[in-house]
C-alpha cells in the first residue's frame, strides 16, 4: 500500500488537484459547508475523478492536527512531489528553513543548490517560474537525487511570495556582497528564508527591497564574489549550525 499523508486548506488542496490529481486519493469536506468555494472545489474534484468523502468538523480537526483546515482536507500519495508552498509550511514540525533562488539560470548551479539544500535539511527551494532554468535532466543529474527529495516550488510573483513568508513570521535574508551586515554578526535560529540572486546580476531590486535583512559572506581573498551554489552551501551551513548550537554570547538575530 502506498504511503499517504494529509494536506488541508483550500489553497493546498485545490493546487494539488489541479496540478497532480492522480496523487489525491480522497477529498474530505466538512458537511456543514455549502458555500460557493466548496461547490467549486467539489466540481473540480468531480472533473478530475477525485473521490469525495463528507465528514464532520471534529474528524477534520483530528486529520489536520487541530490546525486551521477551512473545512477541507485530502489524503494524498506521500511519494508524489509537493506542488505548493503551503503544502510544505503547513506540515512542518520545526521552524522553516527555505532557500529562495531569484532567477538562477544555469542548470549546474541549480543542481548544486539542490544538493546543498538536501544536505542541510532545507524544507523547500523556491524560484520564479520565469527567468529561471527550472528542473530539467541536467539539473536532476547534477543534483544527484536531491531533485527528488527537496520540494522545488515555482511561483509567479517572487516578491509577493516573500511578503507572504514574512506574514508567516519567516525572516527573509538576502545575500548581497555589498551588504553592511555579514555572517560574523548574524544569528537567527527561528524560521528563515535565505534568498540568493542570479549569476552575475545578484538580487533584483524588488527582491532586495522585500528582504528583512541583507548579509554578506566575509571574504579574505581577492575574489569579489562566490558562485551562487557555493554561497548557498555556506549560508545554509551557517543557518543549520545555529539551530544545533546556540552561540555562548546568546545574541539574537539582527532582525529580532
Amino acid at each position: 500500500m502506498a504511503e499517504t499523508r494529509i494536506i488541508h486548506g483550500f489553497h493546498a488542496v485545490t493546487a494539488r488537484i489541479r496540478q497532480h490529481a492522480d496523487s489525491v486519493l480522497e477529498l474530505y469536506v466538512d458537511t456543514q459547508r455549502h458555500d460557493p468555494r466548496v461547490r467549486d472545489l467539489l466540481k473540480l474534484a468531480e472533473t478530475n475523478g477525485v473521490r469525495v468523502v463528507p465528514v464532520d468538523g471534529k474528524r477534520l480537526d483530528g486529520m489536520a492536527g487541530n490546525t486551521r483546515h477551512q473545512g477541507v482536507a485530502a489524503r494524498v500519495d506521500a511519494a508524489q512531489k509537493v506542488v505548493h508552498l503551503d503544502d510544505v509550511l503547513d506540515t512542518l514540525t520545526e521552524p522553516a528553513l527555505l532557500l529562495v533562488l531569484d532567477g538562477v539560470q544555469d542548470p549546474h548551479n541549480l543542481g548544486a543548490c539542490l544538493r546543498s539544500a538536501d544536505a542541510f535539511g532545507v524544507h523547500a527551494v523556491i524560484a520564479p517560474k520565469d527567468r529561471a532554468v527550472g528542473l530539467n535532466a541536467t539539473v536532476e543529474k547534477v543534483a544527484c537525487g536531491a531533485a527528488e527529495t527537496v520540494p522545488y516550488i515555482t511561483v509567479t510573483n517572487l516578491a509577493r511570495t516573500l511578503r507572504e513568508l514574512k506574514e508567516r513570521d519567516i525572516w527573509v535574508v538576502g545575500a548581497d556582497s555589498e551588504a553592511d551586515d555579514n555572517l560574523n554578526n548574524f544569528y537567527h535560529s527561528d524560521a528563515l528564508a535565505i534568498v540568493l540572486g542570479a549569476e552575475g546580476e545578484g538580487l533584483r531590486r524588488l527582491t532586495r527591497e522585500t528582504c528583512d535583512q541583507l548579509v554578506s559572506i566575509p571574504m579574505r581573498g581577492t575574489v569579489g564574489s562566490l558562485n551562487v551554489s557555493v554561497s548557498a552551501g555556506i549560508l545554509l551551513y551557517e543557518a543549520r549550525s545555529q539551530r544545533v548550537e546556540v552561540p555562548v554570547y546568546g545574541a539574537r538575530g539582527l532582525g529580532d
